[in-house]
């Protein structure tokens, strides 16, 4: 019926959307998602995180962990490395794991006196002032008599 108007509309759609298919402008400039980690920051914060220095110098303290064997652990359980507060596959990997940057590192850190509260208080400029008394005891005064 109308055979030749079908080729001068497919190129009228052809020209407004070209380039839609990955072709075109960015909506966004480059590296702009990138610039966004706030979203991830909870995440990035919380999944990795190891025990503290003062954590780990007070449960050597108390002389170290002893685990039963537990097979949601790495190893049983059996393979701990109380320094870094991490469990290990075998002995193996234990051993190699001692002679690492990161648990020498970490070694170092440990034989620092441990950080106390009475020191962030003080630090923090939280400190309690002993003063004089105001009104000397009564018993000082009144032994002329």
């Amino acid at each position: 019926i109308g055979g030749g108007g079908g080729g001068a509309v497919a190129a009228l759609v052809a020209s407004r959307f070209a380039g839609t298919m990955g072709n075109g402008p960015r909506s966004r400039k480059n590296g702009a998602a990138s610039k966004n980690k706030g979203y991830r920051k909870y995440f990035l914060s919380t999944k990795h995180r190891t025990k503290d220095v003062d954590q780990v110098q007070d449960e050597i303290k108390k002389g170290g962990l002893k685990f039963d064997y537990d097979e949601d652990l790495p190893g049983g359980g059996q393979f701990y490395c109380v320094e870094t507060a991490r469990h290990f596959v075998n002995a193996e990997a234990l051993a190699l794991h001692k002679k690492s940057k990161e648990y020498k590192r970490r070694l170092k850190r440990l034989k620092e006196e441990q950080y106390t509260q009475a020191e962030a208080e003080m630090a923090a400029g939280m400190t309690k002032e002993v003063l004089p008394p105001a009104h000397p005891p009564a018993a000082a005064s009144s032994s002329s008599t």
